[in-house]
């Protein structure tokens, strides 16, 4: 009897004390010790002493630090915004009955598996200043070549074209998973009251995958963050983001100042002030949910 008892009380913090283990030394304790170098001056000569606060507040008078937070900004809604988009009309189109959908529902996997590098290489010859595809097409229209690595705009649309490009697809079956949860009765309902594919859309496939609507809000808005690998891939290495910085993220210039320029101390800060700012995001995103599933 106290066997069974301890079995189905001890069992489920048994299995699930392995990833809090694993959580503890990978993720809180680094959490911890940036937080820990932020406060003190630390170069590659070494540990200079305890600083307090000084290295967040050059973070707050660094022009880079927020030219960089406006390149993040600015490249995640170019990304997330139409991708989200996207892949909720994608995932509608693949919850109907058509032709090859297993096929066409591996299809979407494919940018995920498919190598960063390669990704990047292909839209570095894409977004070509005087080659590339892109420019090709604009040019039957008119329009004269862009040199897309150099200005802020046209660098923040290219480096959100390779983000949408690997992300819509996974984000597209997340909501095809949830969309075919949804009671088929519901549908048919709407059917003999005359509503229409649109208006069932909007009527009973949004609301009703709103959980993974806010999942996938919050994951991008994380990933967005962070976002790293794109644009230094479409500089070609530099992790400056261009001659003047126009498409280098916040994650990006953390690197720069903790590992090339070796200021550690001011990179653990510019770390911490990223932590914080996505989980201001994330607390936002969980407010305004809340406020909207009030509403209706």
């Amino acid at each position: 009897m106290n066997r069974s008892r301890l079995d189905l009380h001890g069992a489920p913090y048994f299995f699930v004390t392995p990833f809090f283990l694993l959580f503890a030394v990978f993720g809180f304790f680094p959490l911890v010790y940036t937080a820990w170098v932020s406060l003190r001056s630390w170069d590659l000569t070494g540990d200079a002493g305890f600083v307090g606060t000084a290295n967040y507040q050059r973070l707050l008078a660094d022009p880079d630090f927020w030219n960089a937070m406006l390149n993040t900004l600015g490249m995640f809604l170019l990304s997330t915004v139409p991708q989200l988009c996207f892949a909720l009309v994608i995932a509608g189109l693949l919850n109907r009955p058509i032709r090859a959908l297993m096929l066409f529902r591996l299809g979407v996997l494919a940018p995920i598996v498919t190598s960063v590098a390669a990704v990047a290489i292909v839209f570095g010859q894409l977004y070509g200043r005087d080659a590339g595809l892109v420019n090709g097409v604009l040019g039957l229209v008119g329009i004269g070549p862009i040199d897309w690595q150099a200005g802020k705009g046209s660098s923040w649309i290219a480096v959100a074209s390779m983000v949408n490009w690997r992300w819509t697809g996974y984000n597209a079956l997340i909501y095809l998973a949830a969309i075919q949860a949804i009671p088929r009765d519901l549908y048919e309902a709407a059917q003999l009251d005359g509503a229409g594919a649109v208006r069932q859309f909007r009527s009973i496939t949004v609301p009703l995958i709103r959980p993974a609507l806010i999942f996938t809000v919050v994951m991008s808005t994380i990933g967005g963050m962070q976002l790293f690998t794109e644009p230094l891939l479409f500089g070609q290495g530099d992790i400056s983001g261009g001659s003047l910085r126009q498409f280098q993220t916040v994650a990006m210039y953390m690197f720069e100042q903790s590992f090339q320029n070796f200021d550690y101390g001011y990179g653990s800060a510019i770390a911490w002030m990223i932590f914080l700012l996505t989980v201001l995001a994330g607390v936002a995103n969980a407010l305004i949910a809340r406020r909207l599933k009030g509403g209706i």
